[in-house]
Formats: structure tokens, sequence, C-alpha cells
């Protein structure tokens, strides 16, 4: 086991990997930028170094100034929580030269899921369904227009580099491909330093299902059954549930069996999220991997008693999964809300000093955050404050106990997606 990790991230995340880690017995080092200098995972780590100032780019993207963090300190292992460096195959090619090990997949793992037109060739080949749509980037207009007469209207053009929406464009005519084309390539290259987009088939209001995964370094893969994810915002998830009530057990079995067989075909290790697609008549195609721990792990975590941190460490550190794993059983029903400093209404963000903050409690609720009283919430990164997530014996029950904790979370200076996540879970009737 490792005597000492370096958490490289900030927020809600940095704390649960410190929290994991302390369970382990295992030293941590926080990094911060100067605008997290008060934050709680500087304050509960046993080591903080700051890292740069408080934009992204000079401090948590910063790989240098992290690697320092790591060589000064003396840290065996770096955990890159989500977003930020977690899916950077460079920044892993670095920890792998410099002797550190990183609590992640490989880098040729992270480059390969990473590169989406790559992913669905190798997902294809391993037997998973894949959305119609082209082999690889799309090189220019006059491709553009030969691939969608080919695949037909409705179609969506995605960055081969994206993420969290970025790069993205739903086009139903011919009229709207070039415009799209054009804007979608010139958002990826400002968001992602490549301009590379392919092409697929889109589906109109299918589900969201991604199966949550864990491989070891001995070759072996499972599934911790799926999330359903389909209530979003911009691309962006707003609730997520586990197990969906579209997924029968039977079904778990044969999709979640198909897609741990084809990462042990590419020896995958650590965790990872493969998400899909599902249409109204029940078929899943693959759409990309999350080659890292997803924001929406805890109800995974809830419905399984699996400690996902706990195992991405362990497996780093070389353990067999029938050691972390022994018996997998799914248990009852479990919701997550994301609570952002947003405006519920525009998702317009909300930046500023939290007066009041009080969460819900008692029997099944959990709060995932680095969040208090007078904490301010600063306007560089990502708007998640917290994580509410319930988990009930029935979905029933888990969304009762979900009205109720919503009601008692209290957040005052800033506006919150609370009242938002309150009309959506008004939206299902009360059973009487």
């Amino acid at each position: 086991m490792f005597r000492k990790v370096l958490v490289a991230n900030r927020g809600e995340i940095a704390l649960r990997v410190i929290c994991a880690c302390k369970e382990l017995g295992i030293q941590t080092v926080a990094v911060y930028s100067e605008a997290d200098r008060n934050s709680l995972h500087v304050r509960f780590a046993d080591e903080a170094i700051c890292i740069g100032p408080p934009r992204s780019k000079d401090s948590y993207l910063n790989i240098p100034q992290v690697i320092s963090a790591a060589e000064i300190t003396d840290v065996d292992a770096i955990h890159p929580g989500y977003g930020f460096l977690s899916e950077n195959a460079n920044f892993a090619e670095v920890c792998e030269a410099s002797q550190i090990t990183f609590i992640g997949p490989t880098s040729e793992a992270i480059r390969m899921m990473g590169e989406k037109d790559r992913a669905r060739r190798e997902m294809a080949k391993a037997g998973v369904p894949i959305m119609p749509g082209t082999d690889g980037a799309v090189a220019d207009e006059d491709a553009a227009l030969r691939a969608a007469g080919e695949i037909g209207y409705p179609l969506i053009i995605k960055a081969v580099a994206g993420g969290g929406g970025r790069g993205m464009r739903i086009v139903r005519s011919r009229a709207e491909l070039l415009p799209a084309f054009q804007s979608a390539r010139a958002e990826a290259q400002q968001a992602f330093g490549i301009s590379d987009v392919y092409i697929e088939r889109y589906i109109d209001r299918p589900r969201h299902i991604e199966f949550q995964v864990l491989g070891d370094s001995h070759g072996k893969v499972i599934h911790l059954g799926e999330r359903e994810c389909s209530i979003q915002r911009r691309h962006q998830k707003l609730l997520e549930e586990s197990p969906s009530t579209a997924v029968s057990a039977d079904v778990r079995e044969e999709m979640g069996g198909r897609i741990a067989h084809a990462l042990e075909k590419i020896a995958y290790s650590n965790a990872g999220t493969v998400e899909l697609l599902m249409d109204d008549v029940g078929n899943f195609y693959f759409i990309e991997m999350n080659t890292r721990i997803q924001v929406e792990h805890p109800v995974t975590e809830m419905i399984t008693g699996v400690d996902l941190v706990k195992s991405q460490i362990r497996v780093a550190a070389g353990d067999h999964l029938d050691e972390i794993v022994p018996n997998l059983e799914f248990r009852g029903h479990s919701i997550e809300c994301r609570v952002n400093a947003e405006d519920p209404d525009s998702f317009t963000p909300s930046a500023g000093r939290v007066t009041t903050f009080h969460t819900p409690g008692s029997t099944g609720v959990r709060v995932d955050t680095a969040m208090h009283s007078d904490a301010v919430i600063p306007p560089y990164y990502d708007s998640l404050i917290a994580k509410l997530i319930v988990h009930g014996r029935d979905r029933e029950e888990a969304l009762s106990r979900m009205r109720r904790a919503l009601e008692m979370f209290i957040v005052e200076g800033v506006k919150t997606t609370i009242p938002l996540h309150r009309k959506i879970l008004a939206d299902h009737p009360v059973p009487r």
C-alpha cells in the first residue's frame, strides 16, 4: 500500500479522496491555488502546497507545478480526481516517467478512450454496439456533406477530444450542416486545443445509461451496474440514479458483461465509466468512455456497498479485484442531485460568499461537499458545490427521501440549483 498520496484536485472530490486515504492509513498532500488557500481539502490533508494563481491553467492544470509538489513531498502516488488532469494522457505519462504511480488507467488506455473516434473503433471490434457514424475525424466540409448523406438526419457533430457538451452541435437538415460543422470545430479548438470533430446519428429523447467498471492490473474487469443520467441541461448531468428503471436484471448482466469483456481485451485497469444511449425500443449504443472516477459515483457506492475511491487506490497498489470486491450485490435504489452554485432558471454561475450552509441528514442521506458557512465560491472553477445522495429500499422510498432532504438543505448567500431539483422531484407523483 502507498505511504503518501498527492491529491491533484480541489473541492469535494479532493476531500473525498483524502477521506479514503485516511481510512487506508495513507498520508495525503493537498495542492491548491491561491483562491483555495482556506479550503477544507487544504485543512484536512497532512501537507499542503500552493501551486499557483487562481486560474486553472496556472495551477491545477499546470503539470510541472503538480509534479514538483509531488517530488518535494516525496509521494508514492497521485490521485487526479475528476476533471482537470484526470484524463490527460500526457500527465499520466509524466507520472510514469517520474516513478510516481498514477491512480487511474495507463496513459495508453486514457489516450485510446480519449480519442472518441478511436474508442468507437476499439469498442466495435470488441462487440459493443456503436452509434452509426464516421470512422474518424471529418476532414473538411465536403467530407461532412458526404458523411451526412450516408448517416441521414438528424445527426450530431462531436469534438473528438470533447466533453461537457462543448464542440457539439445537433443538425436536423442539410441547410444547418456546414454552419454547425464550422462552429463545432471552432468551439472544439478553443476548448480542447484540437478542432477535429466526427459525426454520428442523433437519437431524439434517448435515455443516457452508463456502466461503472473496475479493472485490476491482473487482467480482470467487472461492472458494478448502471446509472441513469438522462436528466441533463446543456449536455451536462443534473440528476443521476441507480438502477435505471429501463434496464432489467437480465439486460444489466448481458450488457455489463459484454462491456467488461471488451475492456479486458484492452487490459483496462482502475475505475472507468462506459456511457451509452438507449433508444425507445431498448437498443444500446456506445458513445464514449470516461477513464476516471465520475461525479456521480456515490449512487453506485450506495447500492453496492463498494467504496470506489478506496478501490481505485487498492487497484493501483496491485490488489486483486477478488480481494477488493469479493461479493457483489445490488441493494435498493439511490439518487444523486448535483447542487451547483448557479441561478436555477438561467444556469448562470453564482460566485460569492456562502453565509449559511446547512446539510440534511438522517437515515439514507449522504452529502459530499467541501463547502461550509463563510466559505467563498470563486469564479474560476466548476460550479458544483455539493452532491446530495439518498438511498432507499426501493425507488419510491429514495424519491421520498430526496424530496425531504432537498427541503432541509439550506444554502444562503449564493443562488443554487436546489429549487430546480425540487421542481424535478415534484414532477413525479407521490404515492398515496
